[in-house]
């Protein structure tokens, strides 16, 4: 293990010296008024090197578009440095560009125009922004639309122009924030498709390519490395090479192994990079960099998590995550969090990118709606800190009410202003159905469901 160790840190110290960007020990984080702070990233070390493509993958809310903001210096960290070949970034002159998923072109601008904006706003002359412009439509495919206006386009047309315009100022690195997900699914496998060729045969004029993406199988397709983000705060859970030939046929058994482990990844926080398919050879170790009080509650609906159980009670007990969410047609981010929900109430585990049933599970899944509440009720109190809390203060008061303000002030310490308000309304949302408490959202407070009947017979006269 120890030399693994040191091959792992000796990768690591290659790569920085050899990175166009390199990221070191970088972090995001917000002040509170209290000498606590809210971290989305911890201390994160990462480099993007030339001549690979290099996929970030995580669920929503590990902090994937937070990191790009700070590699391509749109955002500074709040500790740690970026550096663009050595020199800190916010001290170079950087030469990226970057895809945007909702193709983000000027409606009033041609085709033409809208390639020619980021060279005008440098200053190239126009014959010349012309020129290049022309020969990087041509490139993507989109020679003869030049006079066409965006509402004239396809949702893959406006993508290619969007290519078309971060390439055409020859960027050493192109950034891609989810350049896909806003299509259909036969073009946005073409576009894939068209950037590899245009990779594989040089004609794209930029040595290193970062996409952003939450599809799992996209990830494996393109990339020649991967890094998986884990939430609460940000950090990389495993970092490796992906070392299947292109192109990569999505039914072998390397890809739908490599898609297996990435599943598990993303889903099961005790994952090691050391788990990896033996084909494939880990960067750095994965390790979490901060436990929290609070677990972060998935926010999905109790019925859900009731569908998703009735679902593989049908299957026999047990489903392939990727085939689940193929005949969902869910991407992973819209699965995850219901799963989640359910292995952390225990009523499903994880293993070997399978979701099975548990005992607990199988017998809510059976049950009728009001059983279904006792059991969701118990496995709530015994597994969810923040409902066993209020649950716990509420018996404790006389007048067995508290304010919601109360928890949030708890929340407040550890998540965003934002995310507190939805853990929050997870909780209202979950304690109802469980009929742990009821929620006065008049008011703002929580009270035993027989509390409000004595509140209301009292006069009111709480407070």
């Amino acid at each position: 293990m120890q030399e693994t160790d040191l091959s792992n840190q000796a990768t690591v110290l290659a790569s920085a010296t050899d990175a166009i960007i390199h990221a070191e020990k970088i972090e995001k984080y917000y002040a509170q008024p209290s000498e606590n702070r809210i971290q989305v990233i911890s201390a994160t070390d990462l480099s993007i090197v030339p001549g690979e493509i290099l996929a970030l993958l995580g669920p929503s809310g590990s902090g994937k578009s937070t990191m790009l903001r700070m590699l391509t210096g749109l955002s500074r960290p709040s500790a740690g440095e970026v550096y663009w070949h050595g020199k800190p970034i916010s001290q170079a002159e950087i030469n990226v560009s970057i895809v945007f998923q909702s193709f983000a072109l000027f409606p009033w601008l041609t085709v033409l125009e809208n390639v020619e904006a980021p060279l005008q706003a440098r200053g190239v002359a126009p014959d010349e922004r012309r020129e290049r412009s022309m020969r990087m439509l041509d490139t993507v495919g989109l020679d003869g639309f030049e006079g066409a206006y965006p509402k004239e386009l396809s949702g893959g047309m406006k993508q290619r122009v969007g290519f078309a315009r971060a390439l055409v100022v020859e960027p050493e690195v192109l950034f891609m924030d989810e350049p896909f997900s806003a299509l259909d699914v036969l073009t946005a496998e073409n576009l894939r498709s068209e950037l590899l060729e245009l990779w594989a045969n040089k004609n794209m004029p930029t040595r290193a390519v970062f996409i952003v993406t939450h599809n799992i199988e996209e990830a494996v397709l393109l990339a020649d490395r991967i890094i998986v983000l884990g939430r609460n705060p940000g950090h990389i859970r495993t970092d490796f090479k992906v070392q299947l030939p292109q192109p990569r046929d999505r039914k072998s058994e390397g890809f739908t192994q490599l898609v297996d482990y990435i599943y598990k990844v993303l889903t099961r926080p005790d994952v090691s990079p050391d788990e990896a398919p033996d084909h494939q050879h880990p960067v750095s170790k994965a390790r979490d960099q901060r436990q929290m009080k609070y677990q972060m509650l998935p926010h999905a609906r109790p019925g859900g998590v009731a569908g998703l159980l009735e679902l593989l009670l049908d299957k026999g007990g047990c489903d392939d995550f990727y085939r689940m969410a193929d005949d969902l047609a869910f991407e992973i981010d819209d699965l995850l969090p219901i799963v989640d929900a359910a292995q952390l109430l225990g009523f499903l585990k994880v293993e070997e990118g399978d979701a099975v049933i548990t005992p607990a599970g199988t017998e809510f899944a059976n049950s009728e709606i009001l059983r279904q509440k006792e059991l969701f009720r118990d496995a709530a109190v015994n597994n969810v800190l923040l409902l066993r809390q209020i649950t716990r203060a509420l018996e404790m008061k006389s007048d067995h009410t508290i304010p919601e303000e109360f928890f949030l002030d708890l929340l407040d310490e550890q998540f965003s202003e934002e995310e507190s308000q939805r853990q929050m309304e997870t909780a209202v949302a979950w304690g109802r159905y469980a009929e742990l408490f009821d929620f006065d959202a008049a008011r703002r407070r929580f009270m035993l469901p027989d509390a409000q009947g004595e509140e209301i017979a009292s006069g009111g006269d709480e407070e």
